[in-house]
């Protein structure tokens, strides 16, 4: 590999990542885009922000997306609720499974006794981990074998079931997991993918270290990284037009960094601090590529609170998008209330 560091602004930077994030062109409704639109997974900690992300991303979503056959929710990276493509279940799973001995007993066995309790069947989280005397939360550390799957609607307690256990290898899943962060996710540090997957530093290191012939370093205004080499055309390219406006979800892809990164997406500090807050995130006002403030719902009401003085062409296309949410159980249309 060359030792010369290919050169990024922050404008290819952000175009890239909206790129192949499809956050600039929805993509044509169906399993297939689905699919790319969870390629690094959607969280869903929130209460349906992975249905939220998918509409900003795909056409033609409904409340009823989230729902469909090919998509699956688990206990993914840090253990946090994510939607991901079903055939992509070891990846979100597998890959985040401990090397160490310990670590990895504790999953399967816990696995294990789940399957045996359950016998088949279904019963929400709390049942089961008092079934096998665990706290529930413990359960958590299950999903890593792949072989638990949660449905979780936001106001009750997630639903848990087993099923068997994937045949991929542990170690491909952690690489697969690797590549799908730096392209969504690029140019990406390991430091930066030990955070996000919550592998830890040393296996984040010795992921990337396996991947390296496949990488090409990279130099940002917050630092060096790595991009996929096959990655780094589209990271050349010309950016295309940027979509008038998108809400992104609390857990967004596009809004899901640390340190350094923060301060590339969102340059002013003060910005920073109103959209990752000490403690429930708003989502993400996205006008023409930039962040350009934030937003929170209660119920049918959608309330933007922009950094700056938005045009009277950006404000109906964020109104819009709030106008459009695919909100399940919505009983009246949404109302947009601008905080300024």
């Amino acid at each position: 590999m060359a030792s010369s560091r290919l050169d990024l602004t922050r404008p290819q930077i952000l175009a890239f990542r909206r790129l192949v994030g499809a956050l600039d062109e929805r993509l044509t409704a169906g399993r297939r885009s689905l699919r790319r639109a969870a390629w690094a997974g959607l969280q869903d900690s929130m209460p349906r922000a992975a249905l939220l992300s998918i509409h900003a991303r795909v056409e033609g979503t409904r409340s009823a997306t989230w729902e469909d056959p090919s998509l699956v929710q688990l206990w993914g990276p840090r253990f946090n609720v994510f939607a991901v493509a079903a055939r992509d279940l070891a990846v979100f799973s597998l890959g985040t499974l401990p090397d160490d001995a310990k670590g990895r007993r504790r999953a399967e066995d816990l696995a294990a006794r789940l399957d045996a309790f359950l016998a088949g069947a279904r019963m929400p989280y709390g049942q089961a981990g008092r079934g096998i005397g665990v706290h529930p939360n413990s359960l958590r550390y299950a999903a890593a074998t792949g072989t638990v799957l949660i449905r979780w609607e936001g106001a009750r307690q997630p639903t848990v079931w087993t099923m068997p256990p994937p045949e991929d290898d542990p170690r491909e899943a952690r690489l697969e997991l690797a590549r799908r962060y730096l392209h969504i996710y690029g140019p990406a540090t390991h430091e930066a993918f030990a955070w996000w997957s919550g592998i830890g530093q040393r296996h984040a290191a010795v992921a990337f270290e396996v991947l390296r012939a496949a990488l090409t370093p990279v130099r940002t205004p917050v630092g060096d990284a790595w991009i996929l080499a096959r990655d780094e055309p589209a990271v050349r390219a010309a950016p295309g037009p940027a979509a008038p406006a998108r809400l992104l979800p609390s857990g967004d892809a596009y809004l899901l960094y640390q340190g350094a990164n923060r301060d590339l997406l969102v340059p002013d500090a003060s910005c920073r601090r109103a959209l990752w807050t000490p403690r429930v995130w708003p989502g993400g006002v996205l006008v023409e590529g930039e962040v350009a403030g934030t937003w929170r719902r209660g119920e049918a009401t959608v309330t933007v609170q922009p950094w700056s003085r938005l045009s009277r062409a950006a404000r109906e296309a964020v109104e819009r998008e709030a106008e459009a949410l695919p909100l399940p159980g919505a009983r009246r249309p949404i109302v947009v209330r601008w905080q300024e």
